[in-house]
């Protein structure tokens, strides 16, 4: 008993070992690559954005006067200098709207989106005379691109100059006229989207920006507003931050959802994957040792081969199709393996009913526990208490003494 003992401790370690390796070569392959994937992504598609509000300005002539010494006479110079005036903004109506549109490479998913942005900011030309005023919308990110890309001023449209900065359109506004400017855009990003109210603690005054998403998985960046009201819609979510007179060093931001990532689900299911044989390995001992029925060492190591299949084959598909078809195919491979193998070696009823039952317990659901973020510690502690609940009633009455004994000596034929 005691070396039946050992032969299976020593290929539980080994099986250990292979899967160790195993989830060393998902991480490798996942993570190995990410950066120039990534990379990829954003080349075709988009960065993460941030967007700030426009500015508005117009330029003065002031002329400086500046003293010095020559030949003993004080001379006065005059120099006319431009000076930029920006115009506060009275108001501001953002609408954004959201489209997730999530894209794999290799093992990974990214969160990539469409954006459609549009927006109204009130400004006022608060000084006595007609001012030629330019604005400029600064982009949200320079390795992008935008569509549909227009500015009008009260309602006229206003030719644009565009750099890597940003557009610039001018207008002419009279003596305390009002400008109501409309910018409005169609552009693509990754991960996160933002809006800077303005360079560090910032004023925003008649401030209302809605955001409508078409992912109900919200989740607002770090060091942003939360909204001060939200709806629930058909596929995602309205969302609104509106304030009076906001003065904040916060900004406005959405990070969007991830999906189920392939390749760090599975180098995690690998890791954990020795805690479900150990749990399938000590249910077949108790089930053998209670039925007499004698598994040799080597019917233990077929059967701890069949486990890894299931990982290996994990591995290997889930940059091909969807994590759950994946695991669903590596389950039916994995369970088939093991119940057509101990069919031969003990019978179908067995194999089916104890063997298939424990697998699909201790593989196929330990593993489908990982997909439960935030519960998986708390489904394999049930899974192992409940395993440990019944063993206990089951052995309870059994006297090991004479049960290993009996083991030791002449084995006991399978029963079919």
């Amino acid at each position: 008993m005691l070396r039946q003992i050992l032969a299976l401790a020593f290929i539980f370690v080994c099986t250990t070992i292979a899967w160790v390796i195993l989830g060393a070569t998902i991480s490798s392959r996942t993570y190995g690559s990410n950066e120039q994937l990534q990379g990829r992504v954003a080349s075709t598609w988009g960065t993460s954005q941030q967007q700030s509000p426009p500015t508005a300005a117009y330029f003065l002539n002031d002329v400086e006067n500046s003293t010095t010494v020559e030949n003993g006479k004080v001379v006065v110079h005059s120099q006319t200098v431009q000076r930029q005036v920006f115009l506060p903004v009275e108001a501001s109506r953002i609408r954004v709207n959201f489209h997730l549109n999530p894209r794999q490479k290799g093992l990974l998913w990214y969160s990539t989106y469409a954006i459609d942005f549009a927006a109204d900011y009130t400004f006022r030309n608060d000084t006595a005379e007609r001012q030629s005023i330019d604005f400029r919308l600064k982009f949200p990110a320079q390795k992008a691109i935008y569509d549909g890309l227009q500015m009008k001023v009260n309602e006229q449209t206003v030719a644009l100059a565009t750099d890597d900065q940003g557009t610039v359109g001018r207008a002419t506004l009279g003596p305390g006229e009002i400008g109501s400017l409309q910018v409005a855009y169609r552009s693509q990003g990754l991960d996160c989207w933002r809006y800077q109210l303005g360079e560090g603690v910032a004023q925003a005054r008649d401030f209302m920006l809605t955001m409508q998403t078409n992912f109900r998985d919200i989740d607002f960046a770090e060091d942003t507003l939360s909204p001060t009201s939200k709806q629930l819609i058909p596929g995602g979510w309205q969302l609104t931050w509106q304030y009076s007179n906001l003065v904040s060093g916060f900004q406005i931001g959405m990070t969007m959802p991830a999906k189920l990532q392939p390749g760090p689900l599975a180098g995690e299911i690998s890791y954990a994957a020795p805690v479900s044989l150990f749990f399938f390995f000590f249910l077949m001992f108790i089930i053998t040792t209670i039925r007499k029925i004698d598994l040799h060492p080597m019917n233990y190591f077929f059967l701890a081969t069949a486990f890894f299949a299931f990982h290996l084959l994990l591995a290997y598909l889930v940059d091909h199709i969807s994590i759950h078809a994946a695991m669903i195919l590596a389950s039916l491979v994995s369970v088939t393996l093991v119940v057509s193998y101990l069919r031969l070696v003990v019978g179908l009823r067995f194999a089916a009913l104890e063997a298939g039952t424990a697998q699909l317990i201790y593989l196929v659901l330990f593993s489908y526990a990982f997909f439960w973020k935030g519960f998986t510690g708390l489904a394999i502690t049930i899974i192992a208490i409940i395993t440990l609940f019944v063993v206990m009633q089951i052995t309870g009455r059994i006297r090991w003494s004479e049960r290993f004994a009996a083991r030791g000596g002449v084995p006991v034929p399978g029963v079919g």
